[in-house]
């Protein structure tokens, strides 16, 4: 099996959303000292490539530990949007993917905007879908949507609008993917399995692509 890593590592050094602390990764115990090597780790939810539920942001809403396990994967297609650039993400980009979305359970959208991961540019004008093209998604049979940027919603976005189009049809949400460009015209497994824990709004997540 082929497996392909699409999340970037956690460490206290990484970017995180404005206004949201970083990550704390302490050494509790050491080989040297106790005889085992144990880390302390204290973190937001939605750190790194993360997944949201729809708790996330509705109210009454699941959580994460509303789905069966085998929610968070299924046959997956990358949508390459990476042409797009400082306008919203429209139907007629990617509605010639039309015919492979009937056929798979997640979409993930290669804008390309990984690249500025660690840069403060990755924060601010970063590609999102329509809320036309948004909907048009929600059409499919799909249990979610995976993209490569901070969010599916634009920079200091307060009406989450985006988020809420996916949510009200029971879809989760995977942020900060990266390495999608290896994955372009082909067919795969995607896995976001999330950590599981009592109503969970979002969780880190080791997302991969499975040949």
């Amino acid at each position: 099996m082929n497996v392909v890593d699409l999340s970037h590592f956690l460490a206290e050094s990484m970017p995180v959303y404005p206004g949201t602390k970083p990550p704390r990764i302490v050494d509790s115990c050491t080989i040297r000292r106790h005889g085992f090597a144990e880390k302390l780790v204290s973190l937001y939810s939605h750190t790194g490539t993360h997944i949201d539920a729809p708790g996330h942001i509705l109210g009454g809403a699941a959580g994460l530990d509303d789905f069966a396990a085998g929610h968070f994967l299924g046959p997956g297609r990358v949508l390459d949007v990476s042409a797009v650039q400082g306008a919203p993400i429209e139907i007629a980009h990617i509605e010639e993917h039309e015919a492979e979305l009937r056929n798979v359970e997640y979409a993930l959208l290669h804008s390309g905007w990984a690249r500025y991961w660690g840069d403060a540019q990755y924060f601010a004008s970063y590609p999102v879908l329509s809320a036309a093209a948004a909907r048009w998604l929600t059409e499919f049979n799909l249990k979610g949507i995976g993209v490569d940027t901070i969010s599916v919603d634009a920079p200091r976005s307060t009406a989450m609008t985006i988020h809420k189009v996916f949510f009200e049809k029971n879809m989760v949400i995977v942020e900060n993917l990266t390495g999608l460009e290896a994955l372009i015209g082909k067919e795969f497994i995607f896995s976001c399995l999330p950590l599981k824990w009592a109503a969970g709004d979002g969780s880190p997540v080791r997302a991969v692509a499975m040949f």
